[in-house]
């Protein structure tokens, strides 16, 4: 328990939870922290986990934990008593079972994280059976357990692709080994092919053998259609939704239109658009060829100099200085008074003006609108593939961005308001202030004046008479209006209520035969449901009793199969040693002495005769060996000891040294020869 307890805190505080808890401060957390800490870590493998659990109820807190746990993989106790002390346990958050979960889930949190993310598109809705066989939901529900299958298999391709780390090197020797298995398959071919042509039949299993291999690309080729029509069909599918969404959008955008509404509208359009195609676009066209007719017309002119430059600048000059002197004459000479086609030239080039002006304007917005729709396009689809949250469209983005635009306009008139008011406010507190001292001056004064009169506090008196009337007269008034006000009401309400009651006395006379109809349906939807559950019983009892049947057909087949693979290789196994045994015999009782010396017999009876030979010669060896051994072990010992004698001599010789007398030498001298008498025996 404490090994469990410090690897727990240890991981705890560790990133990404980064706790500074020590194995007191965490044992003393109470069942409710427990239960939260609990969910952050299950938040950590699964972000929709994450969530505050004093926000939900005990039970949904306990379904919730249940189902991530399930999705997991967690392993409860198996015994009953034990499983309903840990339900128990969790949903009160006691540590016994707390404590196992968060080690369990600490240990394996990447595989927990992977298992997670798989379950997100993995684990399948839980429809009603009833709701099923509808078709469209029985369509949408077999479309999604393709995306299902799609996605199981994108994924183990990932997988796959992530673990493999292909490598130029291993690439290149997977090529080699390719090409080594080639030319031994081609050797093996033809090696085929020489022991099928001995076959009487070899030509039309051949051509069965092509037949069949036909086929097989024929069903590969149809496999491929087949699933490229599915993706066909998925698209239409897609296109149709799109242009029914379309359509329906089209219906909700003309609610409420009218069609002269409509007309104008598209006259509107039709007449912008004219005025674009036929006015503007030409003068642009126009505009963009001459000024390329003048930067061609400038590109093939030979190249200028300076003094050249200077020519066309004054030339420039010169016609703009003319340009400006005609059109003074030309002002001076006419009089806008008597000009009448003045002001409505004005008027014209005013209007052409504001026409350029709000075509420039309606192409920038078009430009800006099929910009901003593109990005919108972009990040719906950056969207979908994040998270996959619902994206706002329509009418509801149109709502969405007129109540934006709505509360940033009264945001901005508020905050306008309220700098407003606090101008207005600074002032006022300024004035007060000024009007506070004025006001005590003034009582000041009145003050000395009422005690030189001899009336002093009568302008209090005064004043507190005036507002005691005020607060009479304006409690009469309320209470005549209340009284006004509460008659009015129960004018109304009485008359709303005859109004009510008129309006629901159809509805009531409509409503009785539906309850009565509704209590007919309603019991003959319990008998058919009944009728339901006993059936779907009984076809759920054939069909697991029809599965065990072909799980026994399947193994019985997989067993035959297997003795069938089994005997297939024993026969092959006999024919070889039949074929080798033929052999042995077509050379055993051949004629040709070299073909009978090929024969198995003939080799293992020379080897045999070898061998013998090679075992006579070592027995002779053996033999010799063992007659000689006694008097070569005593030569051996004999040799040993004239060795030694010999040292002996040595060692005495060199003690002695050469300047003795000749008596040690002939001693030595008799000794040899007494040594090699000795030897000579």
């Amino acid at each position: 328990m404490s090994e469990q307890l410090k690897y727990i805190v240890q991981e705890l505080n560790k990133e990404p939870f980064s706790k500074s808890y020590n194995l007191i401060s965490f044992d003393s957390l109470e069942h409710i922290q427990l239960l939260q800490m609990l969910n952050d870590v299950l938040a950590e493998i699964d972000p929709k986990q994450k969530l505050d659990i004093r926000e939900e109820s005990a039970d949904q807190t306990a379904m919730r934990l249940f189902g991530i746990l399930r999705i997991l993989k967690y392993k409860p106790p198996t015994d009953p008593t034990n499983v309903s002390a840990f339900r128990q346990g969790l949903v009160q958050g006691d540590k016994p079972v707390i404590y196992p979960i968060l080690e369990w889930l600490l240990q394996k949190m990447p595989e927990l994280k992977k298992r997670a993310y798989l379950a997100r598109y993995l684990v399948k809705l839980e429809i009603p059976p009833e709701i099923v066989q509808d078709e469209q939901v029985a369509d949408l529900f077999q479309q999604y357990e393709q995306y299902i299958a799609e996605f199981k298999e994108l994924h183990r391709e990932y997988e796959q692709l992530k673990s493999s780390g292909f490598s130029t090197a291993e690439i290149k020797k997977d090529i080699s080994n390719m090409e080594d298995e080639k030319e031994q398959l081609l050797k093996r071919v033809d090696r085929l092919k020489r022991k099928v042509e001995s076959q009487p039949n070899a030509a039309p299993m051949l051509a069965i053998a092509k037949n069949l291999r036909k086929e097989k690309d024929k069903e590969q080729k149809l496999i491929q259609q087949k699933q490229e029509q599915k993706n066909t069909l998925l698209h239409a599918e897609q296109r149709y939704q799109r242009l029914h969404q379309q359509l329906k959008d089209l219906r909700q955008a003309s609610v409420g239109a009218t069609p002269q509404g409509l007309l104008e509208r598209l006259e509107e359009e039709a007449n912008v658009n004219n005025y674009l195609v036929k006015e503007k676009l030409p003068k642009e066209i126009a505009a963009k060829r001459k000024a390329i007719q003048n930067l061609q017309q400038v590109v093939s002119e030979p190249a200028m100099g300076q003094a050249e430059l200077d020519e066309l600048n004054n030339k420039i000059h010169d016609l703009n200085s003319e340009i400006n002197q005609l059109t003074e004459k030309r002002m001076v000479s006419n009089n806008p008074i008597d000009d009448k086609l003045s002001l409505f030239r004005q008027q014209a080039a005013i209007i052409g003006r504001k026409k350029d002006a709000a075509a420039e304007s309606l192409r920038e917005t078009r430009e800006e609108l099929h910009t901003t729709e593109a990005e919108y396009k972009g990040k719906r689809a950056a969207v979908r593939e994040n998270d996959g949250g619902e994206v706002l469209k329509g009418d509801e983005f149109k709502r969405y961005v007129n109540k934006l635009r709505s509360k940033s306009t009264i945001y901005k008139k508020k905050r306008q308001e309220m700098a407003e008011l606090r101008a207005e406010n600074g002032v006022l507190t300024r004035t007060e202030e000024i009007l506070k001292q004025r006001d005590d001056n003034i009582n000041q004064q009145l003050s000395h004046l009422e005690l030189k009169k001899g009336v002093s506090g009568y302008r209090d008196t005064q004043e507190e008479l005036e507002k005691v009337s005020s607060i009479k007269s304006e409690l009469d008034d309320m209470k005549g209006r209340t009284l006004d006000d509460i008659s009015e009401m129960v004018r109304k309400l009485t008359g709303k209520i005859a109004e009510k009651k008129s309006a629901l006395a159809p509805v009531i006379k409509e409503l009785r035969p539906l309850r009565q109809k509704c209590q007919e349906l309603t019991q003959e939807y319990d008998e058919k449901k009944s009728h339901y559950d006993t059936t779907s019983a009984g076809l759920e009892s054939n069909r697991s009793k029809l599965e065990q049947e072909v799980r026994g057909y399947r193994e019985e087949c997989s067993a035959e199969e297997s003795r069938y693979h089994y005997l297939n290789c024993m026969k092959g196994s006999m024919e070889v040693q039949m074929q080798r045994i033929n052999d042995e015999m077509k050379a055993y009782v051949s004629s040709d002495p070299s073909e009978r010396k090929k024969s198995f017999r003939e080799q293992y009876t020379r080897k045999i005769q070898e061998q013998e030979n090679l075992g006579k010669s070592l027995r002779e060896k053996q033999k010799t060996v063992r007659e000689s051994h006694g008097p070569s072990m005593r030569q051996m010992k004999m040799w040993q000891d004239l060795e030694h004698l010999m040292e002996t001599k040595h060692r005495t010789w060199e003690h002695v040294g050469g300047a003795d007398s000749m008596e040690p030498m002939a001693y030595h001298a008799e000794a040899a020869h007494q040594d090699t008498n000795t030897l000579i025996l």
